[in-house]
């Protein structure tokens, strides 16, 4: 069976997005039906994005405390046995609307990201198995950037300076569910991770790498290390790498790496191209 799923990882600024759009193209010019999600997607099949998780007594103390969006919230809400998910990101968007501060905290404190890890593994696990499911039944091939790694990592490491065996066995239960995919992962690298993350911060907005180092540096790993500024977050980074490669080494799954230090696009399409070639095409 040829590859229903294939996942781009790969740290902060080292291509990931380049390439998935890149694989995506490749597959189309191949007439492979084909479906990309870049990371933030709010509508992604696997994974949460900008996604609060209410139980019944929260939910109602939610609409109790802002009765003016019972409605609105009504509407976008899915419940899924005794989870109540609200798309907040998503109705923000739609109604180009800021839901007033007090509100959004209260939701914020939800986010899926934002729950206890154990709750979060659960949930994203379940998230999974759903896609798993639809994916076997459709006859197309999914990309994916960096949910299946950088997630767990990201929330299991970076947040709550987890035990590196429980986030590398988070990752291994995903790879059991997505198994009947037969997925592709293609990981990115660089020579200098330093010089690729200062090379982001002075490409993307402000607020990003504004954002990204304080979620690096003051919860979780970088926080119990006492790292600082640009500097503890490249620590962190290096430890975040470390920690993939070994999750990388241990999967049992079809897996490439593929070197994007030059940031040549084309050879860098040869590259896959070669890679898809031998596992897909």
């Amino acid at each position: 069976m040829n590859s229903r799923l294939i996942i781009i990882e790969g740290l902060p600024g080292f291509g990931k997005s380049t390439t998935a759009k890149i694989v995506e193209l490749l597959l189309k010019e191949r007439n492979i039906k084909t479906k990309l999600f870049l990371e933030g997607n709010l509508d992604h099949p696997a994974d949460y994005d900008g996604v609060s998780v209410f139980n019944k007594k929260e939910y109602d103390e939610l609409l109790f405390s802002s009765k003016k969006f019972k409605d609105l919230f009504n509407q976008h809400l899915m419940k899924k046995g005794e989870n109540y998910f609200l798309p907040y990101r998503k109705i923000e968007n739609e109604l180009n609307m800021k839901l007033p501060e007090e509100v959004f905290d209260f939701i914020f404190k939800k986010d899926i990201y934002e729950i206890p890890l154990e709750q979060n593994m659960k949930l994203i696990q379940e998230k999974w198995k759903e896609f798993t499911e639809v994916a076997l039944n459709n006859n197309q091939t999914y990309i994916f950037e960096c949910c299946f790694i950088q997630n767990p990592l990201t929330i299991g490491m970076v947040k709550y300076n987890s035990l590196k065996e429980k986030v590398m066995n988070y990752v291994m239960r995903l790879a059991e569910i997505i198994q009947p995919l037969n997925p592709l992962l293609i990981y990115i690298e660089q020579n200098d991770l330093e010089d690729s993350f200062r090379k982001a911060i002075k490409e993307r907005p402000r607020e990003w790498s504004e954002g990204f180092i304080d979620y690096y540096v003051n919860q979780g790993y970088g926080k119990k290390h006492g790292f600082k500024g640009v500097e503890g977050t490249l620590q962190v980074l290096k430890a975040r790498k470390n920690i993939e490669l070994d999750i990388f080494d241990r999967l049992e799954m079809k897996k490439m790496k593929i070197n994007n230090s030059k940031y040549e696009t084309h050879t860098h399409k040869l590259k896959l191209l070669e890679i898809l070639d031998t596992e897909i095409l």
